[in-house]
């Protein structure tokens, strides 16, 4: 198999749907550094007879000729065309301007060309794009069309190691009608690879195309170093070793309340917290804030002081803590492949991959303390009209306290189980296998 072989991505769909639009906008592309924007847009123009791409980080000239003042799309469009000696041709021809971060004029540009070239396709992405636009907060309101993207999920990993029937048997599957014991054990042994490797198409193609998962690991590592890399470059006056020192906790206190005063003492609470936004602008860390869950929706109840942190990808994850390999893959004992919390880290992921691209998805959980009990219940997610509790359990045993009193509290229809377990139920709740947690989601919104 060829390295730049593209995988199907869950956002091609959207992506041609966008493409054949007729009152069409301007599309921004954003998500994380490395999570594939570029790659789904080179394979989307596969649809056009021409194609452009211009890297602002790479191509200092083209950031001049959108810094001169004149912004009109026409002017624009000559001279790219005559510099890239290709032809821009309404309907015919996809512009696509990658790291667009790095020239605030043309992301400007990007409402001129809704406003007076409605017919050309343009696309925009950039690894650090939030930083820029919160510089232009209202600069492409009603404007332009956003897409949201991340590492790739359970599934798109399966149907890049040419799983497809495993994936139809899975999405076949429900909590009446379980998987063959067969199918099931097969679909955990590949749960445990992607825990280990994550979703980051670097490393997916890797382990696709060589199937050594040791070679995936240096692969990971360079990325950590790539990402820890960026930190200088979130923003001026802000040392690296700051956002450095948060990054490295939001590691260690995975599936806990984040505390600051169990970061560092080098640092106020004003800096951690500060240097946690920007981690949080840059995609890298994703909060899930505790909600009283007693309406929809989630947010309206929240309490900001409480919340516990993701990191993007449990493949990244499971480098900074240095987890021992063997266990996340043939281990027996759910408490070792769960080392540092990543099947509740697992969760939270595939639950914010199941979201439509169209939007930024919070992530919730919910807690109450008392005297006379304490519960938490690890993610509460919006379905239909109801508020799901859904807890990630190291066993087929134990209560379910937590659960049990979210049930008599809230009375929604149900609640989810989610485990290594295959489908199945009990009274009021549905077991869902870690590895079909986002499908069911998708299914029963």
């Amino acid at each position: 198999m060829a390295k730049n072989t593209y995988f199907n991505r869950k956002i091609d769909s959207n992506l041609l749907s966008w493409m054949k639009e007729s009152d069409r906008k301007p599309l921004l592309l954003r998500g994380a550094r490395q999570v594939g924007k570029s790659s789904a847009i080179r394979h989307l123009a596969k649809q056009f007879d021409h194609f452009i791409e211009i890297n602002f980080e790479q191509d200092k000239d083209a950031g001049d000729m959108f810094a001169r003042g004149d912004l009109s799309p026409d002017r624009l469009c000559q001279e790219l065309a005559a510099i890239y000696q290709t032809p821009i041709i309404p309907g015919k021809t996809l512009l696509f301007l990658d790291e667009i971060q790095s020239s605030l004029p043309a992301i400007s540009s990007l409402r001129f060309f809704y406003e007076r070239y409605k017919d050309l396709h343009v696309v925009a992405a950039g690894s650090l794009l939030e930083f820029a636009l919160q510089d232009l907060p209202s600069f492409g309101v009603g404007r332009l069309r956003s897409m949201f993207m991340y590492p790739m999920n359970f599934f798109e990993f399966l149907n890049a190691c040419n799983h497809e029937l495993l994936l139809e048997a899975i999405l076949n599957a429900d909590c009446k009608n379980p998987l063959s014991d067969t199918v099931h054990k097969k679909t955990i042994e590949l749960l445990r690879k992607f825990l280990l490797l994550g979703g980051m198409p670097e490393v997916v193609s890797n382990y696709v195309n060589t199937n050594d998962l040791l070679s995936c690991q240096q692969i990971l590592n360079d990325l950590v170093i790539s990402l820890r890399a960026d930190f200088s470059k979130y923003k001026e006056k802000i040392p690296t070793l700051q956002i450095q020192t948060v990054f490295d906790s939001v590691a260690a206190q995975m599936g806990k309340k984040f505390v600051f005063a169990n970061v560092s003492r080098d640092y106020t609470h004003r800096q951690l917290k500060e240097g946690l936004e920007l981690l949080k602008m840059a995609g890298l860390v994703i909060p899930v804030i505790h909600s009283a869950a007693n309406r929809i929706p989630l947010g309206a109840e929240i309490d900001i002081k409480k919340q516990k942190l993701l990191l993007l990808d449990t493949g990244i994850f499971q480098r900074l803590l240095g987890l021992p390999l063997t266990d996340l893959l043939i281990s027996g004992d759910f408490a070792l492949v769960n080392r540092g919390n990543i099947a509740e880290l697992f969760t939270g992921l595939e639950i914010l991959k199941s979201a439509s691209c169209y939007e930024q998805k919070n992530l919730y959980y919910w807690h109450r303390e008392s005297k006379s009990s304490n519960a938490e219940v690890d993610y509460a997610v919006q379905i239909g009209n109801d508020i799901i509790p859904i807890e990630v359990k190291s066993s087929t045993k134990g209560a379910m306290q937590s659960m049990r009193l979210f049930l008599e509290e809230k009375c929604p229809p149900f609640g989810i189980r989610t485990s290594l377990e295959n489908f199945g139920e009990l009274p009021g709740i549905k077991i869902v296998p870690l590895y079909a947690i986002g499908t069911f989601i998708t299914q029963h919104k």
